[in-house]
């Protein structure tokens, strides 16, 4: 009998690289970490023709997303069927989050699970062309949790997905705020490759010194459950990362607005925030829900920009949520 499917991800921030010098033979290496929400929210069933649909809140930026990726796994698996999309709920694109990644995923593993075709979500990415510099997206759709990747082979095919090295269960009293700006969208497709490729080569006693700090200090913390020292070395990514990126997207952080709520943050003693992959998203985390709605408050009060918005939300420790049902 037919079936209907729902698949339910999140998006995910980007902490920083940790290696983009590459001279051990392995380029990037990433840490991240899977969110509560903003979430993707697809319904779907197999079709003759491909159909995508969303609610009224929904881009059609999104819709045309995932029907661009829906096309490109067709033609790639041979399918002579389709499939009918209806997208309930998106992730902001191009604001950092890992949208165009989730959408692929999801997209894909409908088709695997509706054609019977027993993908794993790492077949899905590499079919897509996702998870080339960093495999958190895909680890946090099979995962969830704080992720930790070890890059891509240099001399790895192109869409060779970065191995993920360590997965930890995040706090449960941990609270994330998000905090958006509206004017400008991350750097992203073309702009993001020559970017990478305007840059200059990163220094290789740098890239040590930031391993050392997720080995030794990032990676413990989550142990020892310290966002004290887990912070301590998120900030040191973020500097020196987001200083190489400067000439690329314009200072150490993409959006002048959410670095100055950034700055104030980090004035008013919080321990761990930062900018997650190209922005403009900026991020903070909080040992308790209280804690960060406190921080909020005062945020709204000092900033009244209309273009900034803010969500509190959660970790996502559990992956994707897929649900098969007959119709």
């Amino acid at each position: 009998m037919a079936a209907n499917i729902q698949v339910q991800c999140s998006g995910r921030l980007h902490m920083g690289f940790f290696d983009l010098h590459g001279g051990l033979g392995r380029k990037f290496g990433s840490i991240g970490l899977s969110l509560a929400e903003p979430a993707l929210v697809i319904d779907a069933h197999a079709s003759k023709n491909l159909n995508v649909t969303g609610e009224p809140s929904v881009p059609a930026t999104v819709l045309a997303k995932a029907s661009a990726i829906a096309q490109q796994l067709i033609a790639k698996l041979d399918l002579n069927e389709a499939i009918a999309l209806h997208i309930s709920q998106h992730i902001p694109e191009h604001a950092g989050l890992g949208s165009g990644t989730q959408i692929a995923l999801a997209v894909g593993k409908i088709i695997s699970h509706l054609y019977h075709l027993d993908l794993s979500t790492r077949n899905v990415a590499e079919l897509a062309g996702r998870g080339r510099r960093s495999g958190i997206g895909i680890a946090a759709f099979d995962n969830g949790g704080l992720l930790i990747d070890g890059g891509r082979a240099v001399s790895a095919m192109i869409d060779a997905v970065p191995p993920m090295l360590a997965r930890y269960h995040f706090p449960e009293a941990w609270t994330i705020l998000l905090i958006f700006d509206s004017t400008q969208p991350g750097i992203h497709g073309e702009q993001e490759k020559l970017g990478f490729n305007q840059l200059p080569v990163f220094s290789e006693n740098l890239a040590a010194h930031l391993c050392r700090h997720v080995l030794m200090q990032a990676m413990p913390a989550m142990v020892e459950r310290d966002l004290f020292a887990f912070g301590q070395s998120i900030q040191v990514l973020q500097q020196h990362v987001g200083d190489y990126f400067a000439p690329v997207q314009g200072g150490r952080y993409a959006s002048k607005s959410v670095g100055e709520v950034l700055h104030y943050l980090q004035e008013s003693g919080a321990a761990c925030f930062g900018q997650s992959s190209w922005g403009p998203t900026g991020f903070a985390i909080f040992e308790n829900a209280s804690t960060a709605e406190n921080h909020l408050q005062q945020l709204k009060t000092r900033f009244t920009d209309q273009a900034l918005s803010w969500k509190i939300c959660k970790a996502n420790n559990q992956g994707a949520n897929v649900v098969l049902s007959v119709r």
